[in-house]
């Protein structure tokens, strides 16, 4: 069987399927034959016993002599060619047989189990099993002209047995089945060519041997290695990109952006053109990336990333140059604690120290009180860690960044984790800190509420900036738009909405130019 070709054995298993389904075909259709020719017999039969028992020669001998019962019997078998029955029995009421296709039975005693209800003037079909096979039986009362019953006929007709409806039929069915096997199998050997011709004319063992060596050169490389087809689906992952992704388990066939949301290799697929030396941070790693379209006659079917982990690198110049230590301390405390600072010693010089005393506590206050509120309520450092640095960030921008003391994460719905949340939290209070931009106003207000309970997560985020314009809002969550000139935005909402999308959750934005915009994410 292995020796057989690919084509060969397509072509066997589809003229099996084709040779099975048309048995199966048969059998239902022989079937429902059989049963509609049980109904037309049954309807014959009770149209036979009811002519029977309406015939006035059988009426008035059924109850008379010896020489008018004899002549029933003559009367009945006539019928019984006329009707084309296989029998027909006339019964009195002391149930003796009047006719009887054997003669040895006329004027003997019927003992039936299905006849009874005919002697109480009851009309009805019953099917037997005789010696001669199943029998479709009709019981008639016989009425004389006072209405009162003075006996029963008994019409029978054999139901063919399914052999024998298959013999009736033999010529269409040999007919039907030579075409339909004729036409079947020609169609799968064309099926099974044009399929050999698509795999290169390889067969499936030469396949497997080329992916199976595919795979090894690629989990080789010591640089990750991605690819997607034209519908985001993973096509390559190799090991070294697990490992830097913190994949385990087979990806091949998922989403890329449900296994890795910030590859940005989907981009690639609709700039339609290669970007070389790119550096990107994915999952907090510095990644040094080249990322290509893959095309085949012309067209578009995918994209390739090939990509370093340049993160150690990077993290041990920082700290030869000290410059992330020292950028960082500059940008933070250089705005917040400086302003602290000038605050307090004002106070000094206008001769206030219980003022600026106050001020210092207050101000500390805060900051613990922020603290122990994000680590008793949401259960997630990462989340916390993101709250901190936004509310820090928005003083510098002259932002009120407020979060709502009843806001409460326990833990995270499925299939999402903290990474998930952070995008979405992240992302949200940075398009509200963007919405202010052109907008020059007094008091800037950012309101942040998390509430979660056993049946819902809901994540609001208000602000009091610019809007988004009526015809804008129904494209704000389509992949690359947006209404900045930077090229790294309109991701965002992107993958905002991909991530809900994926927890089955729902997005509600209201905005009023001008006024403010309200994002509302449940899950």
């Amino acid at each position: 069987m292995n020796r057989l070709s690919i084509q060969t054995k397509i072509t066997a298993l589809i003229f099996f399927i084709v040779s099975f389904s048309l048995l199966l075909a048969g059998i239902i259709v022989i079937s429902n034959f059989i049963n509609t020719e049980e109904a037309e017999l049954q309807k014959r039969a009770l149209l036979s016993a009811q002519t029977i028992a309406e015939d006035v020669g059988i009426k008035s001998n059924i109850t008379g002599s010896m020489e008018d019962r004899v002549k029933i019997r003559k009367r009945v078998e006539t019928l019984r060619i006329i009707h084309h029955a296989d029998y027909i029995v006339v019964m009195d009421m002391n149930h003796i047989r009047l006719s009887h296709p054997l003669p040895s039975l006329i004027g003997k005693r019927s003992n039936g189990s299905d006849e009874g209800p005919a002697f109480a003037e009851l009309t009805y079909t019953t099917k037997a099993k005789g010696e001669v096979g199943t029998m479709i039986r009709a019981f008639v009362p016989i009425m004389n002209e006072e209405h009162q019953q003075v006996g029963v006929v008994l019409a029978g007709y054999k139901l063919p047995t399914f052999f024998e409806m298959i013999w009736d039929l033999r010529m269409e069915i040999l007919f039907a089945g030579f075409i339909s096997l004729l036409f079947g199998g020609w169609g799968s050997w064309l099926f099974a060519s044009k399929m050999k011709k698509q795999m290169f004319n390889l067969e499936p063992h030469e396949i497997a041997q080329l992916v199976q060596e595919r795979t090894e050169t690629f989990n080789a490389m010591h640089e990750g290695i991605i690819a997607i087809d034209k519908d985001e689906k993973i096509t390559i992952f190799n090991d070294k990109a697990k490992t830097m992704m913190g994949i385990s388990g087979d990806v091949i066939g998922r989403s890329i952006a449900e296994v890795v949301p910030d590859t940005r290799l989907p981009e690639i697929l609709e700039l339609k053109k290669p970007i070389y030396n790119k550096e990107l941070t994915v999952r907090n790693l510095n990644i040094h990336s080249n990322r290509i379209p893959i095309k085949a006659n012309n067209e578009i079917i995918g994209a390739l990333a090939i990509f370093q982990d340049r993160t150690e690198v990077k993290k041990l110049a920082e700290e030869l140059t000290g410059f992330k230590a020292f950028v960082s301390a500059l940008r933070v405390q250089n705005h917040e604690h400086m302003n602290k600072l000038h605050t307090i010693a004002g106070l000094l010089q206008l001769g206030n120290p219980k003022k600026a005393l106050e001020y210092v506590f207050q101000t500390a206050e805060e900051q613990e009180e922020l603290t122990q509120f994000l680590s008793k309520n949401i259960k997630s450092e990462s989340l916390s860690g993101l709250m901190i640095s936004k509310v820090s960030r928005a003083k510098e921008l002259g932002i009120h960044l407020h979060i709502d003391r009843n806001s409460r994460l326990h833990s995270f719905p499925e299939p999402l984790d903290e990474h998930d949340f952070v995008i979405i939290i992240g992302n949200l209070i940075e398009n509200a800190f963007d919405s202010y931009r052109n907008k020059e106003i007094d008091e800037k207000n950012i309101y942040v509420s998390i509430e979660h309970d056993e049946e819902i997560l809901s994540i609001l985020v208000e602000d009091n900036g610019s809007g988004i314009p009526e015809n804008v809002l129904p494209h704000i969550f389509t992949k690359g738009f947006s209404t900045k000139d930077s090229l790294d935005h309109g991701i965002g909402l992107y993958l905002i909405k991909e991530i809900v999308d994926r927890a089955g959750g729902t997005i509600q934005v209201e905005s009023d130019l001008g006024k403010g915009t309200t994002f509302i994410v449940t899950i």
